[in-house]
């Protein structure tokens, strides 16, 4: 909370890993979406993550300028990418020692010359397994690049990449799906002929991840300890993690860019 009684805001860049959902898409839910769950009125949550986002696509179309025009002393940037800066397209690649870290040191440096606390989060794994119940490491090199300009930088590091990899193997093949957006076909409306998709979490995925950073936050001091709260919570009703109309949705990703329009 600041001194006139407003509270600091903690603005979230990131990709679909950690974008809010509009209510057409749910129960998909980033964890970004989940995070103010776990925060006081002390903390404003701020998330202009975008799906289909790379940390090049973010920068370069408007979006994290809008944020660094919007920083304010003593604010925090969170940044979590690495799910399309992985992949093969030109349109979203960033090759992970390499413009990877260039653009996220953008971040970086566009916070803290604002007086604002940059944090990096590394992105969860997918539920990808192989014939023989082993779980695939799709994202690992762009966690460890991350890691590494962090220490470069000295810039608060949260290892959900890590911390993803524990949870999936511990709750095996099966368990990792109940996490994920696989739904039988009637299952939920949104999705009448079901879905498979081993990149986006339901609500308890995205919980879990969202409980995971908040704790973090709190327990390496990076944002002080009274902000946090609900911790011990074991669940949250649906209605909690606040499906925007997909209308609202809509004109909120589109105004969030610096005259690029609505795009990635």
């Amino acid at each position: 909370m600041r001194p006139d009684g407003s509270p600091t805001r903690i603005f979230l860049a990131g990709d679909s890993s950690v974008c809010d959902r509009e209510a057409g898409r749910a129960p998909m839910t980033g964890w970004g979406q989940a995070l103010p769950l776990f925060f006081t009125a002390d903390a404003e949550v701020v998330n202009c993550a975008r799906a289909g986002a790379s940390t090049r696509t973010f920068a370069e179309r408007g979006r994290l300028a809008w944020i660094l025009d919007r920083l304010r002393p003593d604010d925090y940037l969170v940044v979590s990418f690495g799910l399309s800066d992985h992949k093969p397209e030109k349109e979203w690649r960033t090759e992970a020692f390499h413009d990877f870290q260039w653009y996220l040191r953008r971040f970086v440096d566009g916070a803290r010359d604002r007086g604002a606390h940059p944090v990096l989060v590394s992105p969860h794994e997918r539920c990808t397994w192989d014939e023989h119940g082993n779980l695939r490491h799709v994202f690992g090199e762009y966690p460890m690049a991350m890691r590494e300009l962090a220490a470069e930088t000295a810039t608060p590091y949260l290892d959900l990449y890590a911390q993803s990899l524990a949870w999936w193997a511990e709750l095996g093949p099966q368990g990792t799906r109940d996490l994920f957006m696989y739904l039988a076909p009637g299952q939920y409306p949104n999705y009448p002929e079901g879905i498979e998709d081993s990149t986006h979490l339901r609500p308890e995925g995205a919980v879990a991840c969202a409980r995971f950073v908040a704790h973090q936050l709190a327990a390496r001091r990076i944002v002080p300890e009274h902000w946090v709260t609900a911790l011990d919570v074991p669940a949250f009703p649906p209605q909690a993690l606040g499906w925007l109309d997909d209308h609202e949705h809509a004109a909120r990703v589109g105004a969030r860019t610096n005259g690029q329009g609505d795009t990635l």
